[in-house]
């Protein structure tokens, strides 16, 4: 698989094209911000533009093809130096063994006739000296197909990848979440060298700059060897959880893969081809990327705390109004999932402008109230009471404009943006965490307001108290925004008497 051309090992400056094929996918989206952020020019291969466009940079192109359909590849490829080759079938139906081999035999022939230098591809890792697992096998095999157009191919090979989003981290999330006490097969104990997707994009991004002479398959993981026993255990503690492993070794992957289906949300296909590569050994044999790359991954405590952290930050930076806008109001029992949150989010419109809408928003809570079954409020409170908690005690401060740190009852302002946004953290005693929002949109006339409870359940116990609960959200949360409408009605007939009064 150690290709060569007879390029010269010249460095693709930033105004060179670069084609991102997978940019929808799960490593390709975080590659394409990766690689927008730093400026290079970049065109995106999708067989559906119009879902990618929105996501894209606008100085990023977005064109129609398919791997699968050799003729649609040669305007995408037109152009082109480097090209990244991200792709894989293993969520498709049917035999994806023979659609990634049909799909990189399509794309090495484009690659060829279009003069590609170079070409970037992410496969998987595994002893290729010993049988391998029909997803592994196959992503060997396309490398070696991507090799044979006489294109120079740098080839990563990765093992379990870690990041919110991962197929193998949210498998991992939903058993630990979702179990306190397993049943495992023999697979969980399986060793294995995950990289956190942090690191695993530095690689992808870092292969631009390497000499064309430099080219051949890398194998690359993280800093532990661990089994995914190990990872679920780690995971547990960054959550602060406990968790309990019982070995059940008759378990065969089929059965696992159905155990999945029913626990995790993958589907019993995709699990089934996940679980056949974990019951391989995934582990870096050829050291030669530490040596090569000026990176040093880091090992799977960190890992996983990254990938907590960014989907914090990822929350923190969008509106829930904005994420729930794409799914409507239609309505799911339990709540909708976002990551391990679970959200419960409803809307009304009032004729008035949003800061008409805002005002009783702003007043919630203390004296005031929160506008409907007031008295299970209060009986919420008086029980956090009970176990140690804050209770409704503490009220709200005397002015009725609010500021980010001000404590209202059991809750803490967390955001605050006057007429348009008001978000409240949870203080009391909780198997979880748990905010409430407000979000207000509109213009002179009328107005939106998004009212929204999100809960970050840990464990089972977290999980069983939202479920709970979620008929009494109904009742409260529900009553509490028709309150909120009425008030603002009454506020601004009000209001605008005492403006025509003598």
């Amino acid at each position: 698989m150690d290709s060569r051309s007879n390029h010269a090992d010249a460095d693709p400056s930033d105004s060179s094209l670069i084609l991102l094929t997978g940019a929808t996918g799960y490593v390709g989206g975080r590659l394409l911000h990766s690689l927008e952020n730093r400026g290079y020019h970049l065109r995106c291969l999708a067989r559906r533009p119009e879902f990618l466009k929105p996501k894209v940079a606008p100085s990023t192109e977005v064109v129609r093809g398919d791997v699968l359909d050799r003729i649609s590849l040669d305007p995408a490829l037109r152009g082109v130096r480097v090209a990244y080759y991200l792709i894989h079938s293993m969520g498709a139906a049917g035999s994806f063994e023979d659609n990634d081999r049909r799909a990189a035999l399509n794309f090495a022939e484009a690659a060829k006739a279009a003069g590609i230098e170079r070409i970037i591809y992410l496969g998987g890792l595994g002893d290729d000296t010993k049988a391998l697992s029909p997803h592994l096998r196959s992503r060997q095999e396309v490398g070696q197909i991507l090799c044979q157009s006489g294109v120079s191919v740098l080839e990563f090979r990765a093992s379990i990848v870690i990041g919110s989003g991962s197929l193998s981290f949210e498998m991992i999330r939903s058993l630990v979440e979702r179990l306190p006490i397993m049943t495992t097969p023999k697979w969980v104990s399986m060793p294995a060298q995950p990289i956190a997707i942090e690191d695993l994009i530095a690689y992808l991004t870092a292969a631009l700059h390497l000499p064309i002479s430099q080219y051949r398959v890398y194998e690359i993981g993280g800093a532990d060897i661990v089994s995914y026993a190990d990872i679920m255990r780690a995971y547990a503690r960054c959550r602060g959880m406990h968790i309990r492993m019982i070995s059940v070794p008759v378990l065969t992957p089929f059965i696992s893969s159905l155990w999945l289906g029913l626990v995790t949300p993958l589907y019993a296909r995709i699990g089934r081809k996940l679980i056949q590569s974990i019951v391989h050994s995934t582990v870096v044999r050829d050291d030669a990327a530490l040596k090569m790359f000026d990176i040093r991954p880091m090992g799977i405590e960190d890992a996983l705390r990254h990938a907590l952290a960014n989907e914090e930050k990822q929350y923190a930076a969008t509106r829930w109004s904005v994420a729930l806008s794409s799914s409507g109001d239609v309505p799911s029992w339990g709540g909708m999932r976002f990551g391990t949150r679970l959200v419960d989010s409803r809307t009304a419109k009032i004729a008035k402008p949003p800061a008409v809408a805002f005002r009783p928003i702003e007043r919630i809570g203390g004296d005031t109230g929160w506008y409907a079954w007031n008295w299970l409020w209060r009986l919420r409170g008086f029980l956090d009471l009970l176990v140690g908690g804050v209770g409704m005690r503490r009220g709200r401060p005397i002015s009725e404009t609010l500021r980010v740190g001000d404590t209202v009852d059991f809750w803490r302002v967390e955001a605050f943006e006057p007429n348009r946004l008001l978000r409240f953290a949870a203080e009391m005693k909780l198997p979880g965490r748990a905010w409430l929002e407000f979000d207000v949109i509109g213009d002179d006339s009328s107005a939106t307001i998004r009212q929204t409870a999100i809960f970050d359940p840990v464990g089972l116990f977290g999980l069983a108290y939202w479920y709970a609960l979620y008929p009494l959200h109904q009742l409260v949360f529900g009553g509490m925004l028709r309150q909120i409408v009425d008030a603002a009605l009454r506020e601004d007939e009000c209001s605008l008497g005492g403006q025509t009064e003598p």
